[in-house]
C-alpha cells in the first residue's frame, strides 16, 4: 500500500513522519529528496530548496522519474506536497501521470494554524524558504485541500486532515497510525 502524507513547509510534517515511521511497518520516502538526488546527480542544482525554482518542464521530468521509482515500492509513505508554489504559480505535486504510477490508497494532509507555521518557518535557519506572508500560508493550505480532493477523484483514495497542535506532534502521529492500521 502507498500513502501520501503532505503539508506546507513548516507544518511539522518531518517530525510527525518520524513518529509514524517508528509506529508502523511503513518506510517513508521523501519525494522531493528523491527528485533532488536525481537533479543533483545530473548537475542541475546544488541545494534541495532550488528544486521548486527549476523550470516547470524540468520539474515534470524529475517527477516522472521519481514516481517510476516509488511506484515499484510497497508499504511506503510518500512525503510530498499537494501543491507546489513555483515562480509562475502553483503546480500539482501529484499530476495525473504520477497518480497513475503511484496508485495511492490514502492521502493525509497535516495542517496547523497558519500563524504558527509562519513562526516555525522564521525559526528554522536550516532551510532557504520563501518569505511567505501568513495569508500566503493560509492560501497554500487551502489549495492543498482542493488538490487532494482532485487527486482522490482520480485514485478513489481516502482524504484525511490531521491537525498538528503546537508542542504535541505525537497526537497527530497517533491519529495517522490509527488510520493506517
Amino acid at each position: 500500500m502507498r500513502v501520501v502524507i503532505s503539508g506546507v513547509a513548516g507544518v511539522g510534517k518531518s517530525t510527525i513522519l518520524e513518529l509514524v515511521e517508528k509506529g508502523t511497518n511503513y518506510d517513508v520516502i521523501n519525494y522531493g529528496t528523491l527528485m533532488y538526488e536525481m537533479a543533483k546527480e545530473i548537475g542541475l542544482i546544488a541545494h534541495r530548496d532550488e528544486l521548486r525554482k527549476l523550470n516547470v518542464d524540468t520539474q515534470i521530468n524529475l517527477q516522472k522519474k521519481a514516481s517510476s521509482a516509488i511506484g515499484q515500492m510497497d508499504d511506503v509513505i510518500v512525503d510530498t506536497h499537494m501543491a507546489i508554489k513555483s515562480p509562475k504559480g502553483y503546480i500539482p505535486g501529484l499530476p495525473e501521470w504520477v497518480l497513475r504510477e503511484l496508485k495511492i490508497s490514502s492521502y493525509f494532509i497535516i495542517e496547523s494554524d497558519y500563524r504558527e507555521i509562519k513562526k516555525r518557518r522564521n525559526a528554522d535557519t536550516t532551510r532557504f524558504r520563501d518569505d511567505d506572508s501568513e495569508e500566503d500560508i493560509k492560501v497554500h493550505q487551502e489549495l492543498n485541500r482542493y488538490f487532494a480532493a482532485v487527486y482522490a477523484v482520480y485514485t478513489a483514495a481516502t482524504v484525511n486532515f490531521v491537525n498538528n497542535v503546537q508542542g504535541a506532534p505525537e497526537v497527530a502521529a497517533n491519529e495517522i497510525i490509527r488510520k493506517l492500521m
